[in-house]
């Protein structure tokens, strides 16, 4: 019983620096179109974080307690490594700056922890192969559209002020911020309550196979997720708020417009169909289809290769690190 209250404890904790690692995620854009300070920025969207358990599925926490590892395969161990190597990458991409994704951080720890316990075979190989390949596909799908939706948007309003314009989508772009954190709670809170859910299955408190929803018992593991990413999100991830705002293009309120909507056109979808994406490359790749529209070179390329080698190296990393947490685990167990 100590050793699940500790995990959930570690689950939550993940979910809290989750909120102000990604808060750049939700905030960034409307924050350096200066459409809102950052104070009500993250009010905005810690609002919308916590709102979006009432109006989402829960495909996505299903497909984090089904999907990555046999669930016969993990034991407690297993979760706390995973979700340790989770919290120490984490915490050391966030003091860099990097806007990396804690969506994989946490995927690459919980499969890097069942590989150190079962071996290769403790994966579902298939689902993890389809996760992994939206690392690519979030990014290049949230770009397309918001390059499509800046296009068009430029032509509906070519006949408008500068001023006119600025104005009008400093209007819209709350609203589209506000779907944008939609999005983001329903990925990424619901990827912690899949592996407290993992971990409650592993215990023995839940059948294996038994879905998470409202009315089975367990709404605190709803509720206690929801709360710690809205919370973890008004702490706000100052640094890595800098470099989406600002250092990969310089944005003004219709182009943050477009973004956000990009981003969270591509999160309602994958929501629907279940599938965890990271909600940082999803912005990251919108920021940079609106930077494109304008020229290829309004890009800062350099800033954005770094971003994708953090990208790279975050599954590998934690799963090493997950490894090695796992083993040390148990020398204590």
């Amino acid at each position: 019983m100590i050793l699940l209250a500790t995990v959930i404890a570690l689950a939550l904790m993940f979910d809290v620096i989750n909120g102000f690692h990604d808060a750049a995620n939700s905030i960034a854009t409307v924050v350096s179109t200066k459409v809102l300070t950052p104070f009500q920025a993250v009010l905005w969207a810690a609002l919308f974080n916590y709102i979006a358990v009432h109006v989402m599925p829960f495909k996505v926490a299903g497909a984090v307690a089904d999907n990555i590892v046999h669930q016969n395969a993990v034991n407690l161990i297993v979760v706390a490594a995973g979700v340790s190597a989770a919290i120490i990458w984490n915490l050391i991409t966030w003091w860099a700056g990097i806007p990396s994704s804690s969506s994989h951080t946490l995927m690459g720890g919980v499969a890097g922890a069942a590989i150190a316990k079962g071996g290769w075979i403790a994966l579902k190989t298939a689902s993890v192969l389809k996760i992994m390949a939206f690392i690519v596909l979030a990014p290049v799908i949230g770009m397309i559209i918001a390059f499509f939706l800046s296009v068009l948007l430029t032509f509906i309003c070519k006949g408008f002020s500068p001023r006119k314009v600025d104005k009008s989508f400093r209007r819209l772009q709350l609203l589209s911020a506000a779907s944008y954190s939609l999005g983001h709670g329903a990925n990424d809170a619901q990827k912690v309550m899949g592996i407290i859910w993992l971990a409650l299955i592993s215990s023995g408190n839940v059948a294996q196979g038994t879905k998470l929803n409202f009315g089975t018992g367990h709404d605190w593991v709803i509720y206690s997720c929801q709360i710690a990413m809205a919370l973890g999100t008004l702490m706000g991830g100052w640094r890595i708020v800098k470099t989406m705002g600002t250092r990969i293009t310089k944005l003004r309120p219709f182009e943050g417009f477009a973004a956000e909507s990009a981003g969270a056109i591509t999160l309602f979808t994958t929501a629907q169909l279940g599938i965890p994406v990271s909600t940082t490359h999803t912005i990251t790749g919108s920021i940079i289809g609106v930077g494109a529209v304008k020229r290829i070179s309004a890009v800062r390329w350099g800033v954005t290769i770094n971003i994708i080698w953090a990208w790279i190296l975050t599954i590998p990393v934690t799963a090493l690190l997950a490894v090695a947490l796992y083993h040390l685990f148990n020398l204590f167990a």
